[in-house]
């Protein structure tokens, strides 16, 4: 498996999908806690949703949507060790959450049968990073960023 990255694969083995389901995802700042291990949903490998997964250690605010945000950390370290992300972009990891369940069925449902039978990691280019290590989806970037 290709290392994470916060940036999208700068050659992906496929053109970047539309992400019609985490734009529109109604979650609130109070749904996550500091503590909380979450996944930032990227793309696919091996017939299997594929992401970042991080910890959440306290509140951020979200330049790119001006809307209050997350700094996570990864705790594998490298050059963006501490990112910002919206809570629209994170998925519960380790509990049962039924929102977080139910956005993972939809991506799963979405995602999947268009990379069935394709074993290799596959980037949907949704997101980059900012010059202030905030994680920024397609949807949100303002012009210039």
């Amino acid at each position: 498996m290709i290392p994470p990255s916060w940036t999208s694969a700068p050659t992906p083995a496929f053109s970047p999908i539309p992400d019609p389901l985490t734009p529109a995802r109604d979650i609130t700042h109070a749904h996550f806690q500091a503590g909380d291990q979450v996944v930032v949903i990227k793309g696919v490998t091996s017939g299997e949703l594929w992401g970042e997964a991080v910890r959440i250690v306290a509140p951020s605010w979200h330049t790119p949507t001006d809307e209050d945000g997350w700094r996570l950390r990864d705790a594998t370290g490298g050059a963006q060790t501490f990112i910002t992300a919206h809570p629209r972009y994170l998925v519960h990891l380790g509990r049962p959450c039924p929102d977080c369940l139910i956005y993972l069925r939809a991506m799963e449902d979405y995602l999947l049968p268009k990379y069935a039978g394709h074993d290799a990691l596959i980037d949907c280019g949704w997101y980059t990073t900012t010059a202030l290590n905030q994680l920024v989806h397609v949807a949100d970037a303002r012009g210039g960023r």
